[in-house]
């Protein structure tokens, strides 16, 4: 009976999906019935295509079962891709397809417009095409006919795995999500202060000694690893050119980035002649304000060649046209104090440290302009002057790009207001994964326009995409990564490329309901799309000051069955946090329940969540929230208070 039963199910056909692909085409125009994939179907494509073939065989043969044949003519049931003139018109990354009852047909100018278009394909079969051995007979694709192109050239994410390695499994697997939602820069963030992690053959203190620790290693009060794991890790040279290829075959282009001059405490823990401390205890200045920390490059020769040399083999490996040199952040005061920095400076004829930062960066503008490459950093290396061939990535709000944008310089938007994929996704920060802090909600990044209003038509050519980030202080593992990517890398990918009239908040929530099935099934540790509840009070500004006093709200809606609840103070902006004494829950006025402990709120909450118990909630009363509280240092603070059941 049980066979009788499977054999039904395998043969039974599933209703076409509705149209939900992720980022919204261009142009899409449903039409009628639906394109049947079975075991008659076949893939057509000429020998050029063969690899892309291939690789549209490989994703459908899984949970098909089916090995689909590669043809080298037309026919019925047939996925066909080919090259087309025609398709010029859509820009190299642009494609037609068009889902028949009988055919599907895939056509653009280039390889990569294909490959975009049978990503587009995947989204109209049912989610579980992309599971591993469903075997069902018969998959549906409603008929349509779309039009597509991206509306930026760079589509970004970057991964941190320098501050906690990423195991590079857990790359190629972010690199073929990356690939479904049609991003095409991986922004590797390879070296900073808690490790080194990709190996260079002449230095290899690098990564025997500079690998071998982390953030969470180096800061074990303000990140705690959150499963058990051995710290450190790096990329061999033969990892890398692993993950290039797998990346190449996605039409992904990968971007290392090498910090310099700050956040290099790394490399100067494997090599401490390169940084600052040696060279200030040599000439008996006191280095009490560095500790055992020394996270900048000075500025010798040596030094400055050891980083040429550095770069010539990341340049070995990565054929990307940009090289990412960091440039943000850098800690000044070691170049002030350091004599032969400043003798440096006063031989160059430079007046501060800014033009010296400028000087630096320019040294490598000018290495990697000769090698046939271009420099492009965080937007601090705008300070004492942009080097002329650099491009900038814009962090610090959107100034940085504008500035950029006017002066003739290629930008790429990633503003840490909405593109910060290490902050928050909820106010109701006690009951999310440790974050960095910030709150940055999936309406937020869906909003993102990388185009800033004040640039002219002219000027915004040089705004050359948009790219989230991903900083992994508080990420230790993959699993936590992609809860902090998806559904917010879901919402950038339509942000940089749909067309801006086509994007729709609540279009996108549907379609996303579709997609988040895609992602159970591929096995992403995504966040649930529940929103926060509205808050039950607020204060605000000149509402509290820095002494303690008492505030009182009404949370008579909050309150609707007994049981456990917590009171959760949630900080929104301002100078100054709030500070909570105690908290009392009041019915018609007499106390119920009070809960003291001290807690704060701010970038760093501590303490902030007050847990009450209710027997009973009588009919008709009233109910209060009275609260001790402070604005810690002045009375501009702002905030939200929640009651939500405990759990």
């Amino acid at each position: 009976m049980a066979f009788l039963i499977a054999a039904a199910f395998l043969t039974m056909s599933a209703q076409p999906q509705p149209i939900s692909i992720i980022p919204e085409p261009a142009h899409v125009e449903a039409r009628t019935g639906a394109f049947h994939l079975n075991s008659r179907t076949s893939i057509y494509a000429p020998d050029s295509l063969g690899d892309l073939a291939h690789y549209a065989q490989r994703c459908l043969a899984p949970a098909t079962g089916f090995y689909f044949p590669i043809i080298d003519h037309r026919g019925p049931n047939t996925i066909e891709m080919r090259l087309d003139k025609h398709a010029e018109k859509l820009g190299p990354e642009g494609y037609f397809l068009e889902v028949d009852k009988d055919r599907v047909l895939i056509h653009a100018a280039r390889p990569v417009g294909l490959f975009y278009g049978f990503q587009s394909l995947r989204q109209l079969l049912p989610p579980d095409i992309f599971r591993k051995a469903r075997m069902q007979r018969e998959w549906t694709a409603p008929c349509v006919y779309i039009e597509d192109s991206p509306r930026f050239g760079w589509r970004g994410a970057m991964v941190d795995s320098s501050r906690h390695f990423m195991p590079k499994e857990f790359i190629l697997k972010f690199i073929d999500l990356m690939a479904l939602h049609k991003l095409n820069v991986f922004h590797w963030h390879l070296v900073d202060d808690p490790g080194w992690r990709i190996e260079i053959k002449g230095y290899p203190r690098l990564t025997a000694n500079a690998s071998q620790t982390d953030f969470s290693e180096m800061n074990p009060t303000m990140a705690m690893r959150s499963i058990n794991q051995k710290p450190g890790g790096f990329y061999t040279q033969d990892d890398i050119r692993e993950v290039i290829r797998y990346a190449q075959d996605r039409f992904i282009t990968i971007i290392p980035e090498i910090e310099m001059p700050g956040h290099s405490n790394a490399a100067i823990s494997a090599y401490p002649e390169l940084g600052n401390k040696q060279e200030l205890e040599a000439a008996g200045i006191p280095v009490n304000f560095m500790g055992s920390y020394d996270n900048v490059y000075n500025v010798e020769d040596s030094t400055i060649q050891f980083l040429k040399n550095v770069l010539d083999e990341v340049m070995d490996l990565f054929p990307s046209k940009f090289i990412h040199i960091g440039g943000d952040e850098v800690w000044k005061e070691p170049w002030h104090e350091n004599p032969k920095v400043q003798e440096r400076m006063k031989a160059l004829g430079l007046k501060n440290e800014e033009e010296l930062q400028s000087w630096f960066i320019k040294q490598f503008d000018t290495y990697l302009t000769s090698k046939g490459r271009r420099l492009i950093g965080w937007d601090e290396i705008l300070e004492g002057g942009l080097a002329p061939g650099a491009a900038v990535m814009s962090w610090r709000g959107i100034g940085g790009g504008i500035a950029a944008a006017k002066s003739g310089h290629d930008v790429v938007m990633a503003p840490n207001s909405d593109t910060y994929l290490d902050h928050y996704q909820s106010k109701l920060q006690s009951r999310e994964p440790k974050a960095i802090g910030g709150y940055l909600p999936l309406s937020k990044v869906y909003a993102f326009e990388p185009i800033p209003a004040a640039l002219s038509s002219e000027e915004a050519k040089h705004v050359l995409g948009g790219q989230a980030q991903l900083w992994s202080e508080f990420i230790p593992h993959p699993k936590h990564m992609e809860y902090m990517a998806y559904p917010r890398l879901c919402a950038l990918s339509e942000a940089v490329w749909s067309p801006k009239s086509e994007r729709n908040w609540q279009d996108f929530l549907t379609r996303l309901d579709v997609h988040l099935k895609r992602l159970s099934v591929l096995d992403v540790n995504f966040r649930p799309l529940n929103e926060d509840p509205k808050p039950v009070g607020q204060w605000k500004n000149g509402e509290v000051n820095d002494k303690f006093a008492d505030k009182e709200w009404d949370i008579t809606p909050a309150l609707t069955n007994p049981g456990d609840y917590d009171v959760i103070f949630s900080y929104s902006w301002g100078e100054d946090r709030l500070d909570i004494q105690w908290i009392e829950i009041r019915e018609d006025g007499q106390v119920v329940q009070r809960v003291e402990h001290l807690g704060r709120t701010g970038a760093d909450n501590k303490d902030n969540a007050y847990r009450i118990h209710l027997d009973h909630i009588k009919p008709g009363a009233k109910y209060t929230l009275r609260a001790s509280v402070r604005a810690d240092g002045g009375d501009k603070s702002n905030g939200d208070i929640y009651i939500v059941p405990a759990r």
